[in-house]
């Protein structure tokens, strides 16, 4: 007895005579279409995220200030010395002239201006040509920082002094071609030669890598303590869930407003708690004092004051987030994994240690992920508790004193640039590292 042995093929893999089956012609030609009315968009959003960041390197080898962004202009000013309303009387007629910068040349300048009738100038000057009321002076070029003066000398008939009108009563115009720095071949690295070069650079750094870590924690922690208190269900829990969320939704200048008055070393509330429980002998200047000596264990350190109170403000506004998404995945947990617990004698804490984390490391990855890229280009809360003094100036801060306190275009945007490249390597390094090991 013979068995026959038939291989399945599937349809969507394979055709009647053995090749691979693809896509027919008609849903090619819709992929194609698909794909050329995505592109638009496709387009759009690209340049909306790669152009700032293109432009960003492209300033950072630039030598750009702020003044630096108005290209050099010729200005001009007319001047009349004489009797211009006296037959016959000559006068003499003045463009004064200037390089609006001290760094950049201007050439091909072309000044333009037009006469009253009944005016003939007599004597244009070297550079001057006068066609009929018209006047055309030309310029090889102006230096950077160059003042020059182009004079003409002009009378006027009986029919112009009978009815006089100033020469100046006509706008003259100036034009010329000046090199943009923006757009120049001119590159260097001066910029970040000196920002790292700067001790104050490498401060700022850590800093900001305190700053962010354990903002970030504090953000997480608050976050688990919250998600674990509400995921059983008890009265008034939606009221306290609503109560949770209000640190997030608030407006930043509104919270970082009342954090400034309730920790204000003199009228502040929480001064004045301080000195009423006898802690405190004056008012703290939480937000305006680097260093305070804590005596720990007959060992006095200086503790971080001002950057520990923003770093709890950062935990405390952003926690919200980190609550709803750790509270979501709580409630996805099966309750048969507890009730087995509690049977076999699990403490809350244990049931919490062995069944809850880790079920929760997925999301307390990712979310710590999303929170440090955050915190570390977090500019707005420190600036408006702060400005960055007293210890809290973060490399977001200094980027906005490089660009526009010192008007240091170019070195802000080697801080940027700095920014961006090691929150590039945490990138890297969370996927090849910890989200793998999550995985």
């Amino acid at each position: 007895m013979t068995m026959s042995r038939t291989t399945k093929t599937s349809p969507a893999t394979a055709s009647p005579n053995g090749r691979k089956a693809g896509l027919g012609p008609m849903a090619r030609r819709e992929a194609r279409l698909a794909l050329w009315m995505l592109a638009p968009t496709f387009l759009i959003v690209m340049g909306i995220v790669l152009f700032p960041l293109l432009a960003n390197f492209w300033i950072s080898v630039k030598p750009v200030t702020l003044s630096d962004l108005r290209p050099p202009t010729p200005v001009v000013s007319e001047r009349v010395r004489g009797d211009f309303d006296v037959a016959g009387q000559e006068f003499e007629i003045q463009y004064r002239m200037r390089n609006s910068s001290r760094k950049g040349d201007i050439t091909d300048v072309v000044l333009t201006d037009t006469l009253p009738a009944g005016i003939t100038v007599i004597d244009p000057g070297d550079v001057c040509t006068v066609t009929g009321v018209a006047v055309r002076c030309a310029l090889d070029g102006l230096p950077a920082g160059e003042r020059t003066r182009l004079k003409m000398t002009a009378v006027a008939d009986e029919t112009f002094a009978a009815n006089p009108v100033s020469p100046r009563d006509s706008e003259p115009t100036v034009t010329g071609t000046a090199e943009n720095i923006l757009t120049n071949n001119e590159f260097t690295l001066e910029n970040f030669a000196r920002i790292f070069d700067s001790r104050e650079f490498w401060s700022v750094l850590w800093v900001t890598i305190a700053y962010t870590v354990f903002g970030t924690l504090g953000a997480l922690v608050l976050g688990l303590f919250a998600a674990q208190m509400l995921n059983k269900p008890f009265a008034g829990r939606s009221i306290i869930r609503g109560l949770f969320l209000f640190p997030y939704v608030a407006p930043v200048i509104a919270v970082a407003f009342t954090w400034v008055i309730l920790l204000d070393p003199f009228n502040g509330t929480f001064n004045a708690i301080l000195q009423r429980m006898n802690i405190a002998d004056e008012g703290v200047n939480f937000f305006g004092q680097r260093d305070i000596p804590i005596d720990v264990f007959g060992l006095t350190i200086d503790f971080p004051l001002a950057l520990a109170t923003v770093i709890a403000f950062e935990a405390w506004r952003y926690f919200p987030l980190s609550f709803l998404f750790i509270l979501a995945r709580m409630q996805s947990i099966s309750s048969d994994m507890y009730e087995a617990a509690e049977v076999d004698g699990a403490t809350p804490l244990q049931q919490f240690w062995h069944i809850s984390l880790p079920q929760l490391l997925g999301i307390l990855s990712t979310l710590f992920l999303l929170r440090f890229i955050w915190t570390f280009n977090k500019f707005d809360d420190i600036f408006l508790l702060t400005g960055g003094a007293a210890g809290t100036r973060t490399l977001t801060v200094d980027v906005y004193e490089q660009g526009f306190a010192l008007s240091n275009l170019g070195a802000g945007a080697a801080v940027a640039v700095a920014i961006f490249i090691l929150l590039l390597v945490f990138a890297v390094f969370y996927f090849k590292f910890v989200h793998r090991e999550d995985s």
